[in-house]
């Protein structure tokens, strides 16, 4: 396994996803590498995450994708869904897990809040845009 895999899942139980406040369920990722498959389990229970390695527990939604391709989701390089619709990857179980996989990863390279750029596009009290 590798360190930046083992890092996503550490970040993870320490911070939580994106807005996960009443999520729960479980999913199970299962990265393929070139000498083996390495297990995680990801738990939320109303937004509070926990993670685990190893063993093959069951869980809601089962992700198998290879690492590479999971590191680049986890990065926020490569969008689940059209993955998912790409076959990049495989998704048994519930089908909200698959949706749900954005708010787990980082959001794209230079991405933006849409508030924080109305905010500056329409300041307070101002009718017209910059």
């Amino acid at each position: 396994m590798s360190e930046s895999v083992r890092a996503f899942f550490d970040a993870l139980a320490h911070g939580g996803g994106r807005m996960l406040r009443q999520v729960s369920g479980s999913v199970r990722f299962d990265l393929v590498r070139p000498d083996g498959v390495d297990h995680w389990l990801v738990t939320i229970e109303q937004g509070r995450v926990t993670v685990s390695q190893g063993g093959v527990a069951d869980a809601d939604t089962v992700i198998r994708a290879d690492e590479p391709l999971f590191l680049r989701m986890a990065h926020g390089e490569v969008k689940p869904l059209p993955a998912w619709l790409r076959n990049d990857f495989t998704a048994d179980g519930e089908f909200r897990w698959v949706i749900m996989l954005e708010r787990l990863f980082a959001p794209p390279p230079g991405a933006r809040h849409p508030r924080a750029l109305a905010a500056r596009q329409w300041p307070a009290g101002d009718r017209e845009p910059r």
